[in-house]
């Protein structure tokens, strides 16, 4: 169920993987290049904790941009969180148990607001929020999508 407000996507799945099994899927941010239609490759400094830094190459058909992001949440095996320093917003991964499976969620928090520089962008390049926020959404549906099928297929 996806929700959706003017700081917060959101997006969920259940995946019949133990959270151990999935956690060693999301917790390597390289993985994203993978799984995400956005993030092309992601260039990770150092070992995968929190402090940790990224390169990350993001496209959207032939608009091709890159960011910076931080892990600033590394829980095992509950939450990991990046923040893009680019734009300010906090993606998350969130991992529950749910029977024997696990119950994944990703977020997209920008209630710490966002920078002009991405506001500029979204409008003028992204076609503005309403727009932007739909494409982001359809985008982590299929990022869990594809995390599921490898959890699932492993």
């Amino acid at each position: 169920m996806d929700k959706r407000t003017d700081t917060l996507l959101e997006t969920s799945i259940g995946i019949d993987a133990s959270p151990a099994r999935v956690w060693a899927l999301v917790a390597n941010p390289r993985n994203m290049a993978r799984w995400s239609p956005h993030v092309a490759k992601v260039i990770l400094r150092g070992a995968i904790q929190k402090g940790a830094t990224a390169l990350n190459i993001n496209r959207d058909g032939a608009k091709v941009w890159p960011t910076r992001s931080k892990i600033i949440t590394f829980d095992p095996p509950r939450e990991y969180a990046i923040r893009v320093r680019e734009n300010n917003a906090v993606w998350s991964f969130h991992l529950e148990p749910d029977g024997a499976g696990t119950r994944l969620t990703q977020r997209r928090d920008t209630s710490a607001g966002t920078t002009r520089l991405s506001d500029f962008l979204v409008a003028k390049i992204f076609g503005g929020k309403p727009e932007f926020d739909k494409t982001l959404l359809r985008g982590m549906n299929e990022t869990l999508r594809k995390i599921k099928a490898d959890a699932e297929s492993r």
